[in-house]
């Protein structure tokens, strides 16, 4: 198995991201010094000619695919089908291009999404494509099962080195905060913030708060992706998270007790839930060796810090939309 070199040419897809920019950082702290990206104005990651125009011109040797379109169940109820294309022709095309031009190795980054809705608990990886999936974000999903599924597929008749991680719920500083495409936490920590700039007592949360969720720090994530990369050649997706999670009620006391302590936390029970609970079996992961650092409450008012000190810019430059 080839380790990752501080010298390798290293490709980030989705480096801005909420996951590339936390693997940005662990590669700088990691001492790698060839570090590539490309924004999406200087290369469209669904044009399948552009991409390999960029792979053969720059030759990355590892790549980090953790690009995609993304967001919570608002986001993914109403914009299905920009969340299966995106991902799907994203995936495709790095993936070909990783093959066509030779790189050592590449880690295609997943959901915990891909599983089905109503999985026996600890969700272990082997319950692929056993049920029905979620509807929320039945789109999204079978976009990431696909991308599992071409890994595979390059593998089984290419020979070629793509490995697959599906990571639970992600937070952590860059996250996306607005409203209309934001996952649950980075959206409570914004209501909660809101309410109490506006002294309001009460925060109504969408659903009923009885679903449970297992929440990863996106560094902690980083840290397993390069973990991965190091350690970890099968042909089987691997998932990654705490093992442990809470309900959505749970999530929200931890939220108000470091945002707004004052506030009285109500639930819209005429919203949707999603899933009613997803916890990943981590016990691959974890015998390889890899564990979380981040506990929940110390990620959270980390990723409420980082809210803090960026909330004039978030505002004027429009991603806090209403």
């Amino acid at each position: 198995m080839t380790e990752l070199s501080t010298t390798a040419r290293i490709f980030v897809a989705g480096h801005r991201g909420l996951v590339g920019s936390a693997i940005m950082r662990r590669l700088a702290a990691g001492g790698y010094v060839r570090i590539l990206t490309a924004t999406r104005e200087q290369l469209d990651l669904r044009d399948q000619a552009a991409v390999n125009y960029w792979f053969r011109a720059n030759r990355p040797e590892h790549v980090f695919l953790v690009a995609g379109t993304v967001g919570g169940i608002l986001a993914n109820t109403t914009r299905p089908a920009e969340f299966i294309y995106d991902n799907m022709m994203i995936h495709a095309t790095v993936v070909h291009a990783a093959h066509l031009y030779g790189v050592k190795k590449l880690l295609y980054l997943g959901s915990s999404c891909i599983y089905p809705r109503d999985c026996p608990q600890p969700i272990k990886e082997d319950r692929l494509l056993t049920d029905r999936l979620e509807s929320t974000n039945e789109p999204y999903a079978i976009a990431k099962i696909a991308g599992i599924k071409l890994c595979q597929a390059y593998r089984r008749q290419y020979g070629s080195p793509f490995i697959s991680a599906m990571p639970t719920n992600l937070y952590g500083p860059f996250d996306n905060f607005d409203f209309e495409s934001s996952h649950v936490l980075p959206a409570m920590i914004r209501k909660f913030h809101e309410a109490k700039l506006r002294g309001d007592q009460a925060v109504t949360l969408w659903g009923t708060g009885a679903p449970r969720r297992e929440f990863l720090h996106v560094d902690d994530l980083a840290d397993a992706c390069l973990f991965l990369m190091d350690n970890y050649d099968e042909a089987e997706h691997i998932n990654v998270g705490t093992g442990v999670d809470l309900t959505i009620h749970e999530l929200a006391d931890a939220v108000r007790s470091i945002v707004h302590a004052g506030a009285v936390v109500r639930f819209d029970a005429g919203k949707p839930d999603g899933a009613p609970r997803k916890l990943l079996d981590v016990s691959r992961i974890h015998a390889l060796g890899w564990r979380h650092r981040y506990g929940l409450e110390e990620g959270i008012a980390q990723t409420y810090a980082w809210f803090l000190d960026h909330y004039q810019e978030l505002r004027q430059t429009g991603r806090l939309k209403q």
